[in-house]
């Protein structure tokens, strides 16, 4: 790596009902190390998908659940999820949802960050939280070593949901606008590829060949049918038990509820005219017309990298 880049130091801590940001403290980075990063509800889960189908050359019922953990959150424990990371011998693959500056970064990994417009990753974040069962509350809320407030239960519509989140930054979890600039930040840095759920959604194809030239993975064109098929929504909703989080155990209705629809502008159905426009304000104010425009387009970023 160049020596004159400046690379982000980690300059806080972050902990809540979901993060314990310490936990990168002690993790011991290999070369080749891929990061996947996302707010939440951006495409995370289907990244982790492709990375590992990748990695795994197009195989079968991949683990990706189990082999892709969300190194941050603090349930299951670093004494337990550490030594599971150490001891994996292909090439390693995790994921986090930390702003960038909570982050210890490394130098030596790869870096993937997916964006979505935030209404979208709202709506499909009140599905999670509203379809988590009592096992997720326990898990979170009842663990030693909890953090601030315990996660509530969904008690409103999905429109209220949206504007609770907007008027406190992520409430109920963590700041969306923080998330993002931090990361479109670093964008610029050799090590990391930035994504947009809806280009993964217009050209999956394409995208995937980004990604991998970006983590130097050769395509086995005899296999590039099975990566495609395999990476595809209808294949992950029915092999669901094997990238979501304890096979779907926290959600109501298993696995398959955790992959929901993978689609946007559901929200176009719910808020007016004036809400999106001022959100698409407060977009511009927090981010700048660049960013805000990629965010909501998924337009933008060759410009962006030039200016």
């Amino acid at each position: 790596m160049d020596s004159d880049v400046t690379w982000p130091k980690k300059s806080r801590e972050l902990h809540s009902n979901h993060f314990q940001s310490t936990v990168w403290n002690d993790f011991k980075f290999r070369n080749d190390d891929i990061v996947i990063s996302t707010y939440g509800k951006a495409g995370t889960t289907w990244t982790q998908q492709i990375v590992g189908q990748l990695i795994f050359n197009g195989a079968e019922d991949v683990p990706v659940s189990e082999l892709s953990p969300w190194l941050d959150l603090r349930v299951p424990p670093p004494e337990i999820k550490l030594p599971l990371m150490e001891a994996q011998t292909h090439r390693r693959f995790m994921k986090t949802h930390l702003p960038v500056d909570a982050l210890v970064y490394s130098p030596q990994a790869k870096y993937i960050y997916i964006g979505r417009d935030g209404r979208d990753v709202l709506w499909s974040m009140y599905h999670h939280h509203a379809n988590a069962n009592d096992a997720f509350y326990d898990a979170l809320n009842e663990t030693p070593g909890l953090v601030g407030e315990k996660l509530g239960r969904v008690t409103t519509d999905v429109k209220t949901y949206f504007n609770t989140w907007i008027e406190k930054d992520g409430y109920p979890f963590w700041s969306f606008w923080e998330n993002v600039s931090g990361w479109w930040a670093i964008r610029h840095l050799p090590n990391i590829l930035v994504v947009h759920f809806e280009n993964l959604k217009r050209d999956m194809p394409g995208e995937i060949r980004r990604i991998a030239a970006f983590l130097d993975i050769p395509i086995d064109e005899t296999r590039w049918p099975a990566i495609l098929e395999h990476c595809s929504f209808d294949y992950m909703k029915k092999n669901a038990d094997k990238s979501a989080p304890l096979g779907g155990a926290l959600w109501e209705g298993g696995a398959s509820t955790f992959i929901n629809k993978g689609t946007n502008g559901r929200w176009r159905d719910a808020l007016s005219a004036e809400e999106s426009a001022a959100y698409e304000a407060l977009a511009r104010e927090k981010l700048g017309d660049v960013c805000a425009r990629w965010l909501m387009t998924g337009e933008g970023l060759d410009v962006a990298r030039t200016a």
